[in-house]
């Protein structure tokens, strides 16, 4: 293992029993049982937890079950395309859009296991990495840190270990990575990638800036909730940054959102495993590198939005904030009644001009529709319920 990671990488599996036991004596650990095995007794999964010995032990007896909850308890149906594209035994680079800071990875993870694939690593942002029991389950979870909040030289330093790490990871430990496309969630409904994340990738190889990213065997992903993770609180942070304002998060404030995400009603949700980004795909010209990233990133951008999947709550704010029908064939009476409710609620939960706040609530919806139609789409690949192959 290369110590210059040892900051950020995950635990290994020799490091997983003693995680174990700080897990298994936490204060919350009745509490936390109890959502994830209601029905069983708390200490022995109490002794559950604590006989876990390897990561993949962790990942099968505590996470899947807790994620399998939460899909089962809060989404009326999951379906995915695209699983064909993963070879058992390659590692890849998973690039997605990001809606919600837990479930987005969480559920693509439960796809892997479902299909019976090996699991990614994935990013988890520094400013969630605490207390002691979040690093532990995260950790055991094959997390592996970014630093947020630094000084541009401290970035530099940071962005490059990240870069090493992540074709480290891909190349010689033999593990993929989910990594988001951008910094933060996406708040208005336009998946972007940061074409500086693709400079990240690239810095830890910049002879050849083509091959440097053909190893890494980048997959777009592209996760749509019918619902919109924390659509009240991306509208209100939204609603308070508009005009430049700088917004200033509250103390706990993602952890308010990470408990949002998990515990709200989601409806119906889709991931798409978008076509592989080959070597020809990157064979294109360009006369500078920040012209190459730029051209990468939109590339993924226009994987992500074509496979992104419309849900009737997409099309009716579509009709509501243009005025017209003319999606109205997309979706039914009670559907729109349905949504405009929300609508209402959303004006009874946050403080400000209503109109104002209505076309940033019909924007998280309605500019996924906007996105898709802008480019040709191609025929979609079968759909899969959860569990079936």
């Amino acid at each position: 293992m290369h110590h210059q990671f040892d900051d950020i990488r995950p635990y290994t599996d020799a490091e997983i029993p003693a995680a174990m036991l700080r897990i298994a004596d936490s204060e919350i650990f009745a509490d936390m049982s109890q959502s994830v095995f209601p029905h069983e007794d708390v200490e022995n999964v109490r002794n559950m937890v604590r006989n876990i010995q390897t990561v993949d032990d962790f990942q099968r007896k505590a996470m899947y079950p807790f994620i399998r909850s939460i899909i089962e308890n809060s989404i009326e149906q999951l379906d995915y395309q695209g699983i064909d594209y993963l070879e058992p035994g390659k590692n890849y680079l998973f690039i997605s859009n990001h809606r919600d800071i837990v479930l987005d990875a969480s559920i693509f993870q439960t796809i892997l296991l479902d299909n019976n694939l090996k699991t990614s690593e994935i990013t988890f942002g520094s400013n969630l990495m605490h207390p002691q029991l979040v690093v532990d389950i995260g950790k055991a979870n094959k997390m592996f840190k970014v630093i947020r909040n630094s000084n541009s030289r401290e970035f530099l330093y940071n962005s490059m270990i990240l870069s090493k790490y992540i074709r480290h990871t891909i190349r010689e430990k033999g593990e993929s990575i989910w990594i988001a496309q951008r910094n933060g969630r996406t708040k208005d409904g336009n998946d972007t990638t940061d074409q500086g994340i693709i400079k990240m990738f690239c810095m830890s190889d910049t002879e050849d800036l083509k091959r440097s990213l053909s190893e890494l065997n980048i997959v777009p992903l592209s996760i749509s909730y019918e619902i919109e993770s924390c659509d009240f609180l991306k509208t209100r942070e939204l609603y308070l940054s508009r005009n430049g304002a700088k917004y200033v998060k509250q103390p706990d404030e993602d952890l308010h959102s990470i408990q949002t995400g998990v515990l709200q009603r989601k409806g119906k949700v889709h991931l798409s495993i978008c076509k592989p980004i080959t070597v020809e795909d990157i064979d294109f010209q360009y006369n500078v590198p920040n012209e190459f990233y730029k051209k990468i990133a939109s590339l993924i951008d226009r994987r992500i939005r074509e496979n992104y999947v419309l849900h009737n709550n997409n099309y009716i704010a579509n009709d509501l904030r243009s005025g017209t029908g003319l999606y109205r064939d997309h979706y039914t009476p009670e559907e729109k009644e349905r949504f405009e409710e929300r609508c209402r609620e959303m004006l009874r939960r946050v403080e400000g001009e209503r109109d104002v706040l209505m076309r940033i609530f019909l924007g998280i919806y309605a500019n996924p529709v906007e996105n898709k139609f802008k480019i040709h789409t191609s025929p979609p690949t079968p759909l899969h319920r959860r569990g079936e192959k």
